[in-house]
């Protein structure tokens, strides 16, 4: 397996790894300069540099290089360690460079408005790749969304042909509450990473309990970030972009002290039957 083309693969998927490379060795290993070797997030690896405890040693250093997103180098010394010696090491030393496979994260808007607009330009810059969609071509077009590498001019054709994974971010932030419901209702079935809706309270409560009334559980929407963005008293398009980002970015880098907001709704009551009141 070329190495190089299953990381292509993996950040395509929206998938994270971790990739370890011998870079400077001294004196006898069961390996060479240069091996490498991959740790994908289930554990498994591709790849090898040259087994035994070192080995292991450093799948679960590249576990933790996925976990806080920043390399790591090790070095190894295989005379000084008899716990390294499976039979198959002569001895010498070695350094190992592991780095974060991480794939792009991707934002999908749904709503090409000034806020859709103004996320767009920001969230481009701080690293997200950007989608839009909006059923009037005169909101979605290249013209008006130039970062965009994707756009669609029709929420039936986007439910279609987009396929969030771990890496993905849904915002939804349509000009009306018909479309935000349809959007909503798509994203909590995928594997985004993030969903948000713009809206107050009470409208995202009328959503919810729209939802569920068609049947979906009211524990579906936990993961939903509604109303959307960090409390910064945002106002303007401008500012309402920069609270959404900062909270995409606070997912993305696993910020511990980031406030999940999830509006309370609680589950309409089932009516008891003849029996159990009786």
């Amino acid at each position: 397996m070329d190495l190089f083309e299953e990381i292509v693969r993996l950040r395509q998927e929206g998938r994270r790894g971790a990739l370890a490379t011998i870079v400077h060795v001294n004196g006898s290993i069961p390996s060479f300069e240069s091996s490498r070797m991959l740790v994908r997030e289930d554990g498994s690896i591709s790849g090898t540099i040259g087994g035994g405890c070192v080995e292991a040693e450093v799948w679960a250093a590249a576990k933790d290089v996925m976990r806080a997103e920043q390399p790591r180098k090790l070095t190894f010394n295989l005379n000084n360690e008899p716990s390294y010696d499976t039979g198959l090491i002569c001895g010498g030393s070695l350094e190992i460079f592991v780095e974060p496979i991480l794939p792009s994260p991707k934002l999908f808007l749904f709503g090409g408005g000034h806020v859709s607009l103004a996320l767009s330009r920001i969230a481009h810059q701080a690293g997200f790749e950007i989608a839009v969609t909006d059923d009037r071509e005169s909101f979605a077009n290249q013209e008006r969304f130039p970062m965009a590498g994707e756009i669609h001019t029709s929420f039936e054709e986007a439910f279609e042909k987009i396929h969030p994974n771990p890496s993905s971010y849904v915002v939804i932030v349509t000009r009306g509450h018909r479309d935000d419901m349809r959007v909503l209702k798509w994203a909590v079935g995928t594997e985004a990473r993030y969903i948000g809706m713009i809206g107050s309270k009470r409208k995202v409560i009328a959503i919810y309990r729209a939802l569920e009334s068609e049947g979906m559980p009211i524990e579906t929407f936990a993961r939903v970030h509604a109303p959307i963005g960090l409390e910064i008293g945002a106002r303007t398009p401008e500012e309402i972009a920069v609270s959404i980002v900062a909270e995409l970015i606070a997912v993305r880098r696993n910020a511990a002290a980031l406030p999940h907001k999830m509006v309370q709704v609680e589950a309409k009551a089932t009516p008891a039957s003849p029996a159990a009141s009786g």
